[in-house]
């Protein structure tokens, strides 16, 4: 999540360059990934935050932007931009990093953004100051336009567009009698009208929602931050009929992807990342990672890949991942941080 005040700490997010047709059905290499880093050079009076976007493809790294502020890249369907978050604000770029512009802007603190699959605008999540509720908003791409999709004292967001655009599925979390915090899956149509909500499930968490092939895939259990913390992964249809566990039963299983041809899972279980097809059938181990270790990762745009940003202690490895015979490769050199980083990674591959 952005913030108004600037905190010296590494925030990256991974993405991957969009890969035109042609290179792709010559079975070109896989498309740059664009993440953000900040660090601090210096101590004291003499220190001095540094950072921005980076891109980076075959180990070579290229940056894009030069304020280390800049956190939480988004890409367009087609490749030609990428929006982001910047002290509370919201802007648009390049991937060659020109074409700079500015989305929103005031004393409100946005974040989040996603850009719809037609490009023409970026929904986001929009807070009156830090720690407040968010409600929905979207912006258009070149900015102008904002519009608030949901209002209220309820928390809104995990915003995810329906391949075709018509929809947007998200968590909304509700107080009980307890005041204790419920999500539940929510969707809207990106006009604002159409709210709907999906999941009821009173002291039981759904998050991380995707769109796939026959409708919409969640964990659900509990998301607290807490060793008590478990998740199963459900899916149900767009309307939220016909709710029915896919992975369950063998330890907590969450949420990562779920590939662009809308037939396969990637989640997180047992220290490993899996994969499997939804619906009948047995799930597979991709890789085992490390005890204590934390990873974010996302399919590539022809569904055969798996980018990974793996975190073991201080030390961060960007990993490419067949999915096929679960082969690894390294998409950048692997580095370390100081004690005391923060890592928070939004990640996309779009084609």
């Amino acid at each position: 999540m952005s913030r108004k005040t600037t905190i010296i700490t590494v925030l990256v997010s991974l993405i991957a360059l969009a890969i035109p047709a042609a290179a792709a059905a010559a079975k070109a290499r896989p498309g740059a990934v664009v993440f953000s880093q900040a660090w601090s050079t210096g101590s004291g009076e003499e220190a001095t935050l540094k950072g921005g976007l980076f891109a980076v493809r075959d180990g070579h790294s290229n940056q894009l932007t030069e304020d280390p502020a800049d956190v939480e890249p988004s890409f367009s369907g087609d490749g030609r931009t990428i929006a982001f978050a910047r002290n509370g604000d919201l802007f648009s770029v390049r991937p060659d990093g020109s074409g700079q512009r500015q989305l929103t802007s005031g004393p409100e603190i946005d974040s989040a953004p996603r850009i719809s699959p037609n490009g023409k605008y970026v929904v986001f999540e929009r807070r009156a100051d830090e720690g407040a509720a968010a409600d929905l908003y979207t912006v258009g791409s070149h900015g102008g336009g904002v519009r608030a999709l949901t209002t209220g004292a309820n928390d809104d967001g995990e915003a995810r567009f329906s391949p075709d655009g018509k929809a947007i599925v998200f968590v909304r979390g509700t107080a009980d009698s307890a005041d204790q915090i419920n999500d539940d899956l929510y969707s809207v149509r990106p006009t604002g009208g159409g709210l709907a909500r999906l999941t009821v499930t009173p002291g039981i968490d759904e998050f991380a929602p995707r769109y796939f092939a026959g409708g919409i895939l969640y964990s659900r259990g509990d998301s607290s931050d807490t060793p008590a913390a478990y998740a199963d992964v459900y899916t149900m249809r767009r309307s939220g009929a016909r709710q029915k566990p896919l992975v369950a039963g063998v330890g907590s299983a969450y949420v990562e992807d779920v590939a662009p041809n809308g037939h396969t899972v990637l989640f997180r279980r047992d220290q490993g990342l899996w994969v499997k097809r939804i619906g009948p059938g047995k799930a597979r181990k991709l890789v085992q990672l490390a005890d204590g270790s934390k990873t974010n990762s996302v399919f590539s745009s022809d569904s055969l890949r798996i980018a990974a940003f793996i975190t073991v202690e201080h030390t961060q490895q960007l990993m490419g991942i067949n999915v096929a015979n679960g082969r690894k490769t390294e998409l950048a050199d692997s580095f370390e941080s100081e004690e005391g980083t923060q890592i928070g990674p939004v990640i996309a591959w779009q084609p």
